[in-house]
């Protein structure tokens, strides 16, 4: 129970990243942070009962440096939601496509790569999607937004966690 998984929220309810429920248990208790949501139970000590928390939001603010975000497969899923840009089908078994294949002349950049199921990978090979009769789903582009991510994991099962995330 210790190590289920905490959203930590900054001052100002921006999401900054995901701790164990042990360690948020300690950031509540120095008074460093406050429970917003309730989780699935409860620590008992030997004096007293904590309640887990699910989404936790520091006293204080943290200042975070914009980074560039770097082009690679992780991004490029989390961009696209973790779902094929042909036929849009929500998968974990996804490839990168370039639309324009590299061979001809495609570069390696956020509008030229997308992700997609290994048999649309397959059905459209090393051509175009116009070639191919194949359709995006919609144009890649640059992400935007900050750099944070839920894991794939906790997108489908921590419904509590949707009202604090940017959609």
């Amino acid at each position: 129970m210790i190590n289920l998984p905490v959203l930590v929220l900054n001052q100002s309810y921006e999401p900054l990243t995901i701790c164990r429920a042990r360690r948020a248990v300690v950031l509540m208790y120095q008074g460093k942070a406050e429970m917003l949501e309730n989780g699935v139970g409860f620590i008992h000590t030997v004096s007293d009962t904590l309640p887990l928390p699910s989404v936790i939001r520091l006293a204080y603010m943290i200042r975070r440096p914009y980074r560039e975000r770097k082009l690679s497969r992780f991004e490029i899923f989390n961009r696209d939601h973790y779902t094929c840009q042909y036929c849009g089908k929500e998968t974990r078994q996804l490839t990168l496509d370039h639309i324009i294949p590299r061979y001809r002349g495609g570069q390696h950049t956020w509008e030229n790569v997308v992700s997609a199921c290994v048999p649309c990978n397959r059905r459209k090979a090393g051509r175009t999607p116009k070639e191919a009769r194949m359709d995006l789903v919609r144009p890649p582009s640059y992400p935007r937004g900050r750099a944070f991510y839920i894991p794939y994991q906790y997108q489908q099962t921590k419904h509590e966690w949707q009202k604090y995330l940017p959609q």
